[in-house]
């Protein structure tokens, strides 16, 4: 059965139609995922849903512990995550309560761990083309599908937080070239790349940011007002996508570690193939 993760507001796993729905709870190498991972059956495809701030959105997006959340779910079998993010738009065609399908990242965090590797092994993956064309393409066509303002393509900046960005910042990313802003895909990208699993973001346009002359600077409760107006469009998404989704993975994810460990492997002790056993099994025996 394919198997989906979904990681976004904890609402989203309330998809009509999804049935067999269960709280699970995750241990890793790592320690705890944000919270229970819920797991559920729509038609013939697992769905397992993953709220990232934890249940009534607890945690700052520099607290996350982006490792532990995407090592649950490779894990739990997960082969394509749904990073549905609220972001921020750099650009006048890019309006509040549109749909962005980035295509790169700007990773412009400071203090965030973005690598399982390490302590033993080291691995290089590349991140020219960080997202995976096939389910870039299937929430596209998704998203057309449900009516909605979509764009694809573009750069998603991801800064650190908790702030939102100062005018000058704003003026300047913008000047850089992205397209939409945000504090939450990186190092999920990242560490999504190193696990093999495929990887792409439904971006929810919830404001201007603060460069906007004719519209006033972001305020939390505008991002909530248009999030929660794109929630259940967001999910006709997320259930539509299965029709368009292609059942085998015919992409470079999948084999994202074939040529990027390069330690020894008479080098590598078993504390480390252990704490990564369902990362590189194929590669290290």
């Amino acid at each position: 059965m394919r198997t989906i993760g979904v990681i976004g507001g904890s609402g989203l796993y309330e998809l009509e139609g999804l049935e067999d729905v269960e709280s699970k709870k995750v241990e890793t190498p790592w320690g705890d995922p944000s919270d229970k991972l819920m797991t559920g059956r729509l038609g013939d495809t697992k769905m397992i849903f993953l709220p990232r701030h934890g249940r009534g959105h607890r945690i700052l997006p520099s607290e996350i512990n982006y490792r532990a959340n995407i090592y649950a779910l490779k894990q739990l079998g997960v082969s394509y995550i749904i990073s549905v993010s609220a972001v921020g738009s750099m650009r006048e065609e890019i309006a509040p309560g549109h749909i962005v399908i980035p295509m790169q990242y700007f990773d412009h965090t400071k203090n965030r761990i973005s690598t399982f590797f390490g302590d033993g092994i080291v691995a290089h993956v590349s991140m020219a083309d960080p997202v995976c064309p096939i389910l870039s393409e299937a929430l596209y066509e998704a998203s057309i599908n449900m009516g909605a303002e979509v764009h694809k393509g573009g750069v998603y900046i991801c800064i650190e937080g908790p702030q939102f960005s100062s005018r000058a910042e704003s003026h300047i990313y913008r000047k850089w070239g992205v397209d939409v802003i945000g504090m939450t895909n990186m190092p999920e990208a990242k560490l999504a790349r190193e696990a093999e699993i495929c990887y792409a973001t439904l971006a929810l346009c919830s404001d201007y940011d603060c460069w906007h002359d004719h519209h006033e600077a972001v305020s939390v409760e505008d991002i909530i007002q248009t999030l929660e107006k794109n929630l259940e469009l967001a999910k006709k998404i997320l259930k539509e996508v299965n029709n368009t989704l292609t059942e085998e993975r015919n992409c470079n994810c999948t084999n994202a570690l074939q040529d990027a460990i390069i330690t020894s492997r008479d080098s590598i002790n078993e504390e480390v193939k252990e704490r990564l056993g369902p990362l590189i099994k194929g590669y290290i025996e």
